[in-house]
């Protein structure tokens, strides 16, 4: 089926719209509730999610020590680290930014592959795009302004960036092909959420009372925007291919800034509107590969899929 079958469009529009909004939900939830237990909570959600999902598919969570292990690793720089950073970022740093600031993610795999060696379709252009998108990011946050974004948020945000890069790697040699896809998932999010638990006593003071907006979006958070979205993503590379979902990346930062804007009242200048363009482009140019177009990494709760690539 082609990519500009309705089919496919509507599946790729309903995944686009529930995981870029999960940024929303995120500042939502934050109105009631400290960083690290929005990420537990929606970590807890989105394993049981996906262990209802892996029972109907008849796929049994995985045995052995090695296996848990690297969930383990998985688990933290994929989700219980990334997790607590997009809400530690968001914070101080817009819903709509933050969106796009997890677009940076195959910058930073780009990055990595380059330092380590592991990276071997090195062309001119996929370089420009590097340098491309760490220029984006600097237009954003403007450093050398005193009314730019950089600061600790920031950092948070860009560091969720480069923890999902460094679990892409990880998984790509350790994850894929062990087992079931969605009850590895299922696994790993149930790691995760131990991980996160761990953190409970060091959270911050929550921003406010709990309170039914907090409640309703950290659920939605973790039902939807977690479990039913990697499901979804998982169900659209079987059915499509991954080039269809890879594609679903790219309208990410427009779900969210557009539903930051409109929800939240979320304004962006020139200079911030400019600089996301520069950093989707240059994470475009990144991830164009002649050869092997249709490889990428597309996965909204960073489990192994058939879309993670082996650079």
């Amino acid at each position: 089926m082609s990519i500009g079958a309705p089919g496919t469009l509507v599946r790729m529009g309903v995944l686009a719209l529930l995981w870029g909004s999960g940024f929303l939900w995120i500042k939502l939830a934050l109105t009631g509730l400290a960083p690290v237990q929005v990420t537990v909570i929606r970590c807890a959600l989105g394993a049981a999610v996906l262990l209802v999902l892996s029972r109907r598919a008849g796929q049994r969570l995985p045995r052995g020590r090695r296996i848990w292990g690297r969930l383990l690793v998985a688990a933290f720089f994929c989700n219980a680290l990334p997790f607590a950073l997009f809400s530690i970022g968001e914070l101080t740093v817009d819903s709509g930014i933050a969106g796009v600031m997890n677009a940076t993610t195959p910058l930073w795999a780009l990055l990595i592959g380059l330092s380590i060696g592991t990276e071997r379709r090195v062309t001119a252009l996929r370089v420009g795009g590097l340098v491309l998108g760490f220029a984006g990011i600097l237009l954003i946050f403007a450093p050398w302004q005193k009314s730019g974004l950089l600061g600790w948020g920031t950092l948070a945000l860009l560091g969720a960036g480069l923890s999902y890069a460094i679990a892409f790697a990880y998984m790509g040699r350790k994850l894929v092909g062990q087992g079931g896809p969605i009850a590895i998932s299922a696994a790993q999010l149930l790691t995760a959420t131990g991980l996160s638990a761990l953190a409970l006593p060091f959270d911050a003071e929550p921003a406010g009372p709990l309170n039914v907006t907090a409640v309703i979006a950290v659920v939605v958070l973790g039902v939807f925007g977690t479990g039913v979205t990697f499901y979804l993503n998982y169900r659209l590379i079987a059915d499509e291919g991954a080039t269809s979902a890879a594609t679903v990346g790219y309208l990410l930062p427009v779900v969210s800034v557009a539903l930051g804007a409109i929800v939240l009242g979320e304004e962006l200048g020139p200079r911030v509107l400019a600089g996301m363009a520069v950093v989707l482009l240059g994470v475009a140019l990144t991830r164009y590969v002649r050869s092997s177009a249709s490889r990428s990494i597309s996965n909204p709760s960073c489990q192994p899929s058939p879309s993670v690539s082996r650079s």
